[in-house]
């Protein structure tokens, strides 16, 4: 297995679970919140298959990465990435950011610049900003998100199955285009999680990226789904291109938080075409 030391706690190193595979221009994968770079399963041999290098990784906390009790920040989240990036030494990559990893692409590109990027893709993702306050009205109130920690703390498995049901749109895509199996394979990854990393996250999402967008300089492209209900289009990929000059929306019909796995087929197109134009 490939890891990456991204610092220490106490007496143990902090590691950094990573998969390299093909050759080509490079395309980095960040997955969502609360599961891991096996997320990425269906747009791996996509991309290998069109002749791209794919590198994917498992943030600290989660999937096959060290699980430590702190750095569940985006400015240390976004240090991992870089480190990442420095170890490969990747250059003329496309960033691609699903969920809480948006918020890894849009902090890189705002404090390490585009050196190493030549394009950037935020499917699914959480910037520009989520919380609801003064100047951001489309957010949404803080005390949903106490609920939610509230609920992790109470009993955190349970809290996975009722999330991912609305992660995936059971009641209107179970059986059709995500199974049972799907379904427990993403619960397995999300409860072997840290606990302390899953609850900490949280109010990383609360993070302002507007600044951050506003420094992209690079091609952009923004996945989203018409139907999610985690992050709502309205409140997060609607607004990005507000924030990024050179960007495009492509908008799934029907498609829910986890579209990369329910809605693969579309995703990998919209994905394809945007990385066949960077050539």
């Amino acid at each position: 297995m490939n890891y990456i030391s991204v610092g220490k706690e106490n007496s143990t190193n902090i590691n950094l679970y990573y998969e390299d595979h093909g050759t080509g221009r490079p395309v980095v994968l960040i997955h969502g919140w609360p599961l891991s770079g096996a997320s990425w399963e269906k747009q791996l041999p996509a991309l290998l298959t069109a002749g791209y290098r794919v590198i994917t990784y498992d943030r600290r906390g989660f999937g096959n990465s060290s699980r430590p009790a702190t750095g569940y920040n985006y400015d240390t989240l976004t240090s991992d990435l870089n480190k990442l990036m420095t170890h490969l030494d990747l250059c003329d990559a496309t960033l691609v950011g699903f969920s809480m990893g948006g918020g890894e692409v849009a902090r890189y590109l705002g404090a390490c610049g585009s050196k190493r990027v030549r394009s950037a893709v935020f499917m699914a993702a959480i910037p520009p900003f989520l919380l609801k306050s003064a100047d951001n009205a489309e957010g949404v109130d803080g005390a949903v998100f106490d609920g939610i920690k509230q609920a992790i703390v109470a009993d955190r498995p349970a809290f996975i199955t009722a999330f991912l049901a609305n992660f995936y749109n059971l009641d209107v895509l179970a059986g059709k285009r995500i199974s049972d199996d799907d379904v427990r394979l993403s619960w397995q990854v999300a409860a072997g999680a840290s606990p302390v990393g899953t609850l900490d996250c949280v109010t990383a999402w609360l993070t302002d990226f507007r600044k951050d967008l506003e420094r992209i300089n690079v091609p952009t492209l923004v996945v989203h789904g018409d139907a999610d209900r985690i992050l709502p289009l309205a409140t997060t990929g609607g607004r990005i291109s507000a924030h990024v000059k050179d960007s495009r929306l492509a908008v799934i019909a029907g498609g829910p938080h986890g579209l990369n796995w329910t809605h693969a087929d579309e995703v990998n197109r919209e994905l394809l075409a945007f990385l066949g134009k960077q050539a």
